[in-house]
């Protein structure tokens, strides 16, 4: 059940309020504060920056640390290549979050101290300016308000006591009327008292009336200079906001990388990797590499060759059991029936559909040389091609 308040408590939120003289003080403190928060504000987010610096450094060393033994795993294939996007993802998220601490420190951490310094000017003997300002606007506009209830309060006070005054002469004549205890000449002087106390309680309350009234006719001219100068405190408190506002959202920015493109693109590729992984792909792989699929020298009846002396004597080198390999002048198109991935420095790579340019013809091992738009040479599986 709700109860009213009592005198005590309306009298304690009266003291409290804005307009009692002197508590004005928190609107003044505020720069104070919004300095320090600014302080506040720079420090939390350095720390934050040597987080970022500290998970960059940590990314590049596992990638590190990694990379020889996952290059050198007996995984093949795309399944290795899926694990290998791992380690480059956090090479390009370490760079990432390196250029997050570098964007919170020199950018961010400086925006706010130069805002402070332009926005907060330090006085000799300490304080700011645009607080003593502010301080200097509310004390002229409440020293005649505070000079009005002090003389209020003086009359108030005067005309409590003298109400009490009253009220006890009141009760000392309605004790004596009709006691037979006390003489009539004591009742008269009682009653006459209390006429006394009566009338002068009449007048210090008009006193304290007309002073009320006068209190009372100031109140809207204190009140406009008072609401002046706070409207000008929270002219300057909206600047601080819109600022840190502003500063903060610019902090959000740099830490908030889900919607960072680079951001994208690195788990986009690492995720297109991941699905990319096709086991048949990579044991037909397997196969054509190293089993029952690889280019072989089946054994064949081998013509003995005598050897062929050119006009000046020399002989041409025995290729024994071989076919001399015919040059093609400007080569056969082919193309790729599935993809091939060279195992040797002198053999050449390709995909599946690939198209590109037969440059000698099979030798007896199976193999070919070939040249693709890019001007990479080098020797391929015969069987994996076909003419265009």
């Amino acid at each position: 059940m709700s109860t009213l308040p009592s005198e005590n408590s309306i009298e304690d939120a009266s003291n409290r309020s804005f307009w009692m003289p002197g508590n004005y003080q928190p609107s003044v403190k505020r720069t104070e504060d919004a300095f320090q928060a600014c302080n506040d504000i720079v420090a939390c987010f350095q720390e934050r920056a040597r987080v970022e610096r500290q998970y960059a450094q940590q990314l590049s060393e596992w990638s590190t640390k990694w990379k020889p033994v996952v290059d050198s795993s007996p995984l093949y294939g795309s399944l290795l290549k899926a694990w290998q996007c791992f380690l480059s993802s956090a090479d390009r998220l370490a760079s990432l979050h390196a250029s997050i601490c570098r964007s919170l420190v020199s950018e961010d951490g400086d925006r706010v101290r130069t805002w402070q310094k332009d926005s907060f000017h330090k006085k000799l003997f300490g304080g700011f300016k645009e607080s003593q300002d502010i301080e200097t606007g509310f004390t002229r506009a409440q020293k005649p308000w505070a000079k009005r209830l002090k003389k209020l309060d003086k009359v108030r006070r005067a005309y409590q006591k003298v109400s009490r005054k009253e009220h006890a002469a009141r009760e000392r004549d309605l004790h004596a009327q009709g006691n037979p205890d006390v003489a009539i000449d004591k009742q008269k002087k009682i009653q006459e008292d209390r006429e006394l106390v009566q009338q002068e309680a009449e007048k210090v309350r008009a006193r304290y009336e007309k002073v009320l009234e006068e209190v009372n006719r100031y109140v809207p001219r204190y009140m406009e200079e008072m609401e002046s100068i706070f409207d000008q405190s929270q002219d300057e408190e909206r600047k601080r906001i819109v600022f840190l506002k502003q500063a903060l959202l610019s902090i959000h920015k740099h830490l908030d990388i889900t919607n960072n493109e680079s951001v994208r693109a690195v788990y986009n590729e690492l995720h297109n990797t991941l699905m990319s992984i096709d086991e048949h792909e990579d044991l037909r792989c397997w196969k054509n590499t190293y089993g029952p699929g690889m280019p072989t020298d089946w054994p064949h009846f081998q013509e003995w060759i005598p050897e062929k002396k050119t006009k000046k004597g020399k002989k041409e080198v025995e290729k024994k059991g071989t076919i001399e390999k015919s040059v093609m002048i400007g080569g056969v198109k082919v193309r790729a029936l599935y993809d091939y991935v060279g195992q040797e420095t002198d053999e050449l790579s390709f995909k599946a559909g690939e198209e590109f340019l037969k440059i000698e013809d099979e030798d007896d091992q199976g193999w070919c040389r070939g040249i693709n738009d890019g001007g990479c040479e080098g020797l391929y599986p015969a069987n994996y091609v076909e003419m265009v």
